[in-house]
């Protein structure tokens, strides 16, 4: 069986659903069934058929319903009975409908490999339904050992007191080491004071003596 590739191309996409050959076709007109059909036949969706009863889902004819007269593989439309227009002349025509726009009410089971078909996909469906449940566990009933238990009651979590330390601002701690600085240039300019005060005191002796 020959598999063909997914195309991401939108180009290729068209030029694939215009090419497609008729057995292919006919699995893309498909429409999903009424909800009392997924019941009883197990099935989601199937390929409209001749005969198949049908309501509109949506459009101009929404809530119609009526038998399926014929379909149109080569333009992707279904004709229903009923669902006619009059043209400028008065005669009357079929409006065609896209498949996607109708959900079938009930089934024509007149072919056996249509029957064959909705079996196999009801199985398959059972299939999965059986691997999705997983089964339920009552944690009432699941009891925990008794060591874990003791352990529980006698480790009691203690509360440690939490002590933040004030930190003081930058700025004050900037002020404090500036003060050291300015200590230690006043001390400096005492010892140069001192260390000029003699010959100051030499110079003005001479000048009270009468010298040069």
């Amino acid at each position: 069986m020959q598999v063909t590739k997914p195309v991401k191309k939108p180009r290729k996409q068209r030029k694939r659903l215009f090419t497609a050959p008729s057995h292919i076709r006919y699995k893309l007109m498909v429409a999903p069934l009424s909800p009392e059909l997924v019941a009883s036949k197990g099935a989601k969706r199937l390929p409209v058929r001749k005969g198949d009863t049908v309501r509109v889902l949506r459009g101009d004819r929404k809530g119609f319903e009526g038998k399926i007269s014929r379909i149109d593989r080569k333009n992707y439309r279904i004709y229903i009975e009923g669902l006619t227009r009059e043209k400028v002349d008065g005669t009357a025509i079929f409006i065609p409908v896209s498949p996607s726009k109708v959900m079938i009410r009930s089934l024509n089971l007149g072919d056996k490999w249509r029957k064959k078909i909705i079996e196999r996909k009801k199985k398959s469906l059972e299939k999965t339904e059986k691997v999705t449940k997983k089964p339920v566990r009552d944690r009432s009933l699941i009891e925990e050992p008794s060591d874990t238990k003791d352990l529980t009651e006698t480790k009691t979590p203690k509360k440690k007191s939490k002590t933040k330390k004030t930190e003081k601002p930058k700025a004050t701690q900037k002020k404090k080491e500036a003060k050291p600085m300015k200590e230690k240039k006043k001390t400096k300019k005492k010892q140069q004071t001192k260390a000029k005060s003699p010959n100051a005191a030499s110079e003005k002796t001479s000048k009270t003596d009468g010298g040069p």
